[in-house]
């Protein structure tokens, strides 16, 4: 019996730690998308966007990287509900084409919702494989994402296989201390640079960004 309860609280801990500190991460990328679906509705209420935030150190940024390229073709993958397209539309005229790759139906579609534009396409779909032949992209923007795949550095390599020699990734890495119990997701701070420069990319600046997160710029060579 004693073993019986040692076991029980053993597997409570288990499945805490993965749903509140992983957030299912470890159970498959289906179970991460369902709970987004579930969560969709609240998701942009939960993550406390602010606008003005949001616009001066997302949108702004990236604007400004894109700067006179004429037909600048965007990729963000992990949309949700169409941050990244919001901030970028907020902050400047934009004259290309962003596709927006999201797996959660409800998250995509509160996106077209929330992000309607003539240059702004919705796609359904997974970060690895992506649905695009290779240097496809100009740019390529992965936020709040990286540590729900299945394999991290696969999933780089696939988003740097899609952009053009000499296109950018915007990419977050997860650096909470938390972060260390997500187990073969996330990378340590000190060693992310070495990671991207290992997907081929260069040009590699990674710049404190929000209390999770950092945020790394890089360039395919």
């Amino acid at each position: 019996m004693l073993l019986l309860i040692v076991a029980l609280l053993l597997g409570l801990v288990v499945l805490i730690w993965e749903l509140w500190i992983c957030e299912g991460a470890h159970l498959g990328p289906r179970f991460v998308v369902a709970t987004y679906d579930l969560a969709a509705n609240r998701y942009d209420s939960i993550k406390h966007f602010d606008p003005d935030w949001e616009r001066r150190f997302l949108g702004e940024p990236l604007a400004g990287a894109i700067g006179s390229l004429s037909g600048a073709r965007l990729l963000d993958i992990g949309a949700g509900t169409g941050r990244t397209a919001r901030d970028l539309l907020s902050a400047a005229e934009f004259d290309g084409l962003l596709v927006c790759l999201e797996p959660s139906r409800r998250m995509l579609a509160l996106g077209r919702q929330r992000a309607a534009h003539p240059d702004v396409t919705w796609v359904r779909g997974w970060a690895r494989p992506l649905p695009f032949p290779a240097g496809t992209f100009d740019f390529v923007v992965s936020l709040e994402m990286l540590e729900f795949t299945q394999h991290p550095e696969r999933t780089v390599r696939e988003m740097t296989r899609v952009l053009r020699q000499g296109g950018w990734l915007l990419i977050t890495n997860r650096v909470s201390r938390d972060a260390r119990w997500i187990f073969g997701r996330t990378i340590r701070r000190s060693a992310f640079p070495a990671f991207l420069q290992a997907a081929g990319l260069h040009d590699i600046d990674v710049l404190p960004w929000q209390v999770d997160y950092d945020l790394a710029w890089a360039r395919k060579p």
